[in-house]
């Protein structure tokens, strides 16, 4: 997945500093403000934060060729936040956001615009060429339940939701006919409910959500209408004026605009989260961690005493109660001594000793300025910041300004700026802490107080508009980091009752170990072991972090708890005999797979939290079925193994020598593990015997198993995996087992587990299982695949087969490296693992309707996501060698990828067409890499696993 480019429009005051305290590469991030002093308008706001740009990157450069050189998402955050003052110096899209109590790998540190770029980047990566610029408001969180249409070719694209025509009122509303509900007619600003109604019989309406994506040349054409004949800024927006103007009977006349082609999608399962005022942070916030009630998706135990309750980054020493409704308390500190009601927002208040009462609706907002001082923001929970402090309905405190300077003995006259709230100098600078709480009191509930009103008078005063220009935001960031850091450790202690578990350890970690924090104590043993092996995942990485040498030690360890998760849902005890005659030999052999779509969600623990969904097909290579296991008696009372393509050998005769089988890389470790699951050593037997000779007199042969691998190690077939449950399925059948595929499947997952090499389950499964088929699993430590098969017509009709090409690279890689990391980073809920996860699983539902649709282009090109993916999974997945290879024949393909975990191996491509293909074979052969790569042939698989006897 590339990095896309993000265009900010931000208060003043936070671009300056913004790169810093978000930590934001300055290539991907571009900010500026809008020019001050000036309305520009949605339209032209959008056209001098991409001139700005332009001009910073590329001076001189064409506007059309600069805007098709990459994809950029815009985001318009420049407001006065007038309605939200909390976050008025910061900006609304910094407004840091609690982690959802049903999510998993949320940063503690998450702000509106982290919870806002994934939808917006997933649009952008479906977006089709010349859709280059995305446009979104700062002050909205979108989410998108289910997985998101195709994009259609459009110089227009934009996103609606269906909703109640009394929402729509007050936003933007697409209008389509019920004839032809997928084009544009035209658009309509803040209709009434009656205007709606009149036009309901012939028409369908959809919310605007304010995501909408651009052509360049519906770019080109906006910028245009921004600028006038001199080429100045002017206001126009991009909603009232340039929206207007679309579709097939346009409101506006404007023949450029009226010719552009327009597209109006539904955005799936979509909500939109408002992040406007006071009252809708809460509101939203609370909306947002209610989406999900499933009590079995909530990790911790805890139930708050007031739903709309939210603290976050902050210390309090009082206790909450039902009472205390429509809470924030953020990056704030809450003295044993104050008394809070309902719809109290706090924010950035110092450590403190101070003895505050607030009434219901006060709010109190302490803002830094220069090096030490402190600005006291006191306002009401609904006030608006507009309008002349004399006028009956200027609110401030939740009651009239003019009440409010009334009773303080305060004339309006005497105030600089009273004409409008925005810009009255009414809130005090002060660089002491008992004087900004002794202000503060007076301010909202002892109006009476001569200090308060005297700390007050002698002060530096400035207006809302001043506080957002002058905070110094890196003071308030570093006072929100303090907080931050002494929550974790509150979290970690009370983790049954937190969300510490739940939430992205990788970052915990780094905290932890850069902060010189103690790991908190070890859990109890009757905890829950999933949140057992992420604590220990989490200790091994602080460990590591600060250059522990016992960090190995503490991670091998949660991976065998792991171990001990998978291996334990089961009665693994067996009571093998021997269900041959004497002489004959029973001959199991495999296809090999190839994963089309959600590789990686087969992987425990990522399975096992979530379920996995898996795409892959059953191939054999050159006309045979290239893993073969045979199994036979024989004479002598031990067990003998032999590999054919190794020209290894070796005789067992004890069950310690049995029992040696995690070596990797050894040539018998599968089939050494394979006999233990099969009953031949004693925590596996249901009978007790005093050594490996005297069971197998028992048994009354001894065992010969030798192997036929004819795929090179490494090959990302799936190899290790399905040769394991072929010699399952050769010693199920000699030994009267009675396990069925589902049983093989589920005991080549505990081989693997045996074996440390971990694994999923996909590979045994895309072997054992012939065809093409969507494998589903739900959460859970039992992992049993659900099949469903699709049709193989664009695998084995004549116009397609030739398309599926398989060249063997002739690099080798071992996938173990590659796993651990990535299972490191489940453990971890690592943010970036666990989101590129989620999209994998999504992503296999798209390939899978594809291929019901027999879509072959459709399917072809989402290979070539399924590669993208796995390359943003792991880069290493990817070597160079690899790139170069497929750098000569990417234009000739629809996608293509290495299968499994990449690194070497086998690459599987789809030409998009034979004419294509034919030139991939011969680019190919004339420019070998090495003197073992080569084409091989490959087709779809219609039987999997084979067993039979002599």
């Amino acid at each position: 997945m590339n990095i896309m480019k993000k265009l900010l429009s931000l208060p003043p005051n936070l671009v300056e500093c913004f790169h810093d305290i978000m930590n934001a590469d300055r290539k991907e991030w571009f900010c500026t403000s809008d020019p001050v002093g000036k309305k520009l308008g949605s339209g032209g706001g959008t056209t001098w934060l991409l001139d700005e740009c332009r001009k910073n990157e590329a001076d001189g450069q064409d506007v059309m060729e600069w805007l098709g050189r990459e994809k950029r998402i815009l985001l318009h955050a420049g407001g006065q936040s007038r309605r939200l003052p909390a976050y008025a110096p910061s900006g609304k899209i910094l407004t840091p956001i609690p982690v959802f109590r049903w999510a998993r790998g949320q940063k503690i540190t998450q702000t509106l615009l982290d919870l806002q770029l994934p939808l917006y980047e997933e649009i952008m990566e479906k977006a089709p060429k010349g859709l280059n610029t995305l446009i979104a408001s700062g002050d909205v969180y979108i989410r998108a339940k289910e997985q998101l249409q195709e994009i259609p070719e459009a110089d227009v694209v934009c996103y609606g939701l269906w909703e109640d025509p009394q929402l729509m009122k007050n936003h933007g509303v697409f209008v389509a006919s019920r004839k032809s509900p997928e084009k544009l007619e035209f658009m309509m600003q803040k209709p009434s409910v009656e205007e709606m109604a009149a036009l309901m019989k012939d028409y369908l309406f959809m919310m605007d959500i304010g995501i909408w994506l651009l052509s360049d040349r519906a770019v080109k054409l906006m910028m245009d209408r921004s600028k006038d004949g001199n080429g100045e800024m002017k206001f126009y927006d991009m909603y009232s004026e340039f929206g207007l103007a679309l579709g097939e009977k346009p409101r506006i006349e404007d023949r450029e605009l009226n010719s552009l082609k327009v597209v109006v999608l539904p955005l799936p399962g979509g909500e939109f989260h408002h992040y406007g005022t006071s009252r809708e942070m809460i509101s939203s916030t609370l909306t947002v961690q209610n989406c999900v009630m499933d009590q079995r998706a909530i990790m911790h135990h805890k139930v708050k005493p007031h739903p709309a309750a939210f603290v976050q980054n902050a210390v309090i020493n009082i206790g909450l109660t039902e009472k205390n409704a429509e809470i924030w308390i953020e990056n704030s500190f809450v003295g044993k001594e104050w008394k809070l009601t309902s719809r109290n927002i706090i924010t950035g208040v110092p450590e403190n000793d101070w003895a505050l009462s607030l009434g219901e609706g006060v709010c109190i907002d302490v803002v830094p300025m220069g090096e030490k001082s402190y600005v006291a923001r006191p306002y009401g929970f609904e006030d608006k910041f507009k309008g002349d402090m004399r006028d009956a309905s200027t609110l401030f405190l939740g009651r009239p300004a003019a009440q409010w300077l009334e009773e303080r003995g305060l004339k309006a006259d005497d105030i600089a700026g009273s004409t409008d709230l925005q810009s009255a100098e009414i809130f005090p600078v002060t660089d002491n802490i008992d004087d900004l709480g002794c202000v503060l009191a007076w301010m909202t509930c002892n109006a009476d107080d001569a200090r308060g009103k005297r700390i007050w008078t002698e002060a530096r005063k400035m207006s809302a508009d001043g506080i957002s220009a002058y905070a110094n935001l890196r003071r308030l960031t570093a006072q929100r980091k303090a907080f931050r850091m002494e929550n974790l450790v509150t979290l970690a202690k009370n983790h049954e009752r937190s969300v510490f578990y739940q939430m992205d350890l990788e970052q915990a970690a780094e905290d932890f170990a850069k902060g010189g924090m103690d790991l908190p104590e070890e859990l109890p043993e009757d905890t829950l072991l999933l949140k057992k092996i992420s604590d220990g995942m989490f200790r091994a990485r602080v460990m590591e972090i600060k250059g522990n040498p016992e960090a190995k030690a503490m991670e091998d360890r949660a991976f065998g708890l792991m171990r001990e998760g998978l291996t334990g849902v089961m009665d693994l005890r067996q009571r093998p005999v021997m269900a041959v005659y004497a002489d004959q030999i029973v001959w199991g052999r495999s296809p090999v797979r190839i994963d089309l779509a959600g590789g990686w969600t087969d992987t425990p623990p990522f399975s096992v939290m979530e379920g996995g969904n898996v795409v892959n097909i059953a191939i054999e290579l050159n006309g045979q079925p290239p893993l073969q296991a045979y199994v036979k008696p024989s004479d002598n009372y031990n067990i003998i193994l032999r590999s054919i393509d190794l020209g290894a050998a070796e005789v067992i005769s004890s069950y310690e020598e049995l029992r040696d089988f995690r070596k990797v890389g050894s040539p018998f470790s599968i089939p050494k593990a394979a006999l233990a699951l099969a009953g031949f050593l004693p925590e596996f037997c249901m009978d007790a015997y005093a050594s490996l000779e005297e069971q197998l007199r028992a048994f009354g042969k001894g065992i010969e198993v030798t192997l036929l691998s004819a795929v090179p190690a490494g090959s990302g077939l799936g190899t290790s995996s399905i040769l394991a449950a072929t010699v399952l399925g050769a010693l199920n059948d000699f030994c009267g087992l009675n396990w069925d595929r589902q049983a093989i499947g589920n005991r080549t997952l505990i081989l693997e587990q045996m074996l440390t090499t971990g694994g999923g389950w996909q590979d045994q499964y895309g072997g054992v299982l012939q065809g093409v088929k969507l494998l589903q699993t739900a959460p859970g430590w039992k992992q049993e695949p659900a099949v469903k098969w699709m049709p193989d017509y664009i695998f084995r009709n004549e116009e397609y087969a030739k398309c599926h090409l398989l060249y063997y690279t002739g690099i080798t890689r071992t996938a173990k490296g590659i796993l651990a990391e990535i299972v490191k980073g489940m453990f971890l809920n690592s943010e970036k693992h666990l989101r590129i996860l989620d999209a994998m699983k999504g992503h296999a539902l798209e390939m899978y309707d594809a291929i019901i649709r027999n879509d072959f282009d459709g399917m072809g090109r989402l290979v070539r996501k399924t590669w993208q993916q796995n390359m943003a999974l792991d880069s290493g997945t990817n070597p160079e060698a690899v790139r170069r290879m497929t750098a000569m024949i990417d234009d000739l393909c629809l996608g293509y990828k290495l299968p499994g975990a990449g690194g070497g191996g086998y690459l599987y491509m789809v030409a998009k067409d034979q004419e294509a293909a034919a030139r991939i074979r011969r680019i190919l052969n004339e420019n070998r890499m090495n003197d073992k790569a080569r084409f091989v042939d490959m087709r779809l698989s219609d039987r999997g696993l084979e067993v039979s006897r002599s």
